[in-house]
């Protein structure tokens, strides 16, 4: 949305004010980010599908407790508690696709390949992104989710501390955590590592 015309702050007040369209507004701007959270979390199509629209409707419901700050870690912390509490109910083993992670060497990431990979590289990918998804699986599920909204979806720091009810210093410190954990067990995952996760002594520098 052009950011000429976009005021969050303006919306967010009509639609408590009971203007549908203003809130409305809001879901179109942030569903898709919805969404891929969702989907990160739960790692099923429909079950993400599912777990967002419970949230725009928890989110309609609740409009009137916002208070201000960032409406999307608000809005994007109902959809994560949906989540977990999907997972809880059926027994959810989290999972992240990082096809669309960014912070990854170009070789590494498919949508930043050349056309037509050939299928040794295309197998390697995929067990690449397997490997990823079963290491993040291991973390503690604070730190995974810190990882996921900072690495994978651009959050600020701040942004995240208001989405998981936490203070500055312990979003830093956790996101740390997780990153030192992620290296440590991708260490041990062998030879289709990108260079950035091998240990110095394997890189040899």
């Amino acid at each position: 949305m052009c950011t000429t015309t976009w005021d969050e702050q303006a919306l967010v007040q009509s639609a408590q004010r009971g203007n549908l369209d203003a809130f409305n507004a809001l879901i179109l701007h942030y569903q898709t980010q919805v969404y891929n959270l969702a989907f990160h979390l739960l790692g099923d199509a429909a079950a993400a599908d599912d777990a967002a629209q419970e949230a725009f409707i928890a989110a309609y419901k609740a409009l009137a407790k916002f208070r201000g700050g960032s409406f999307r870690a608000w809005l994007l912390r109902i959809v994560s508690n949906a989540c977990y509490d999907e997972m809880r109910r059926h027994k959810r083993h989290p999972v992240a696709s990082w096809d669309d992670f960014g912070d990854m060497d170009d070789e590494a990431n498919p949508h930043l390949t050349d056309d037509g990979p050939l299928p040794e590289q295309t197998v390697q990918q995929y067990e690449l992104r397997a490997m990823l998804e079963r290491t993040l699986a291991k973390l503690p599920e604070e730190q995974r989710m810190t990882l996921l909204l900072i690495d994978q979806f651009g959050f600020s720091y701040q942004e995240v501390a208001e989405t998981m009810r936490v203070r500055l210093g312990t979003v830093k410190s956790r996101l740390a955590r997780a990153r030192l954990a992620m290296q440590a067990l991708l260490q041990k995952e062998g030879e289709l590592l990108p260079s950035r996760y091998r240990l110095n002594s394997e890189t040899g520098t």
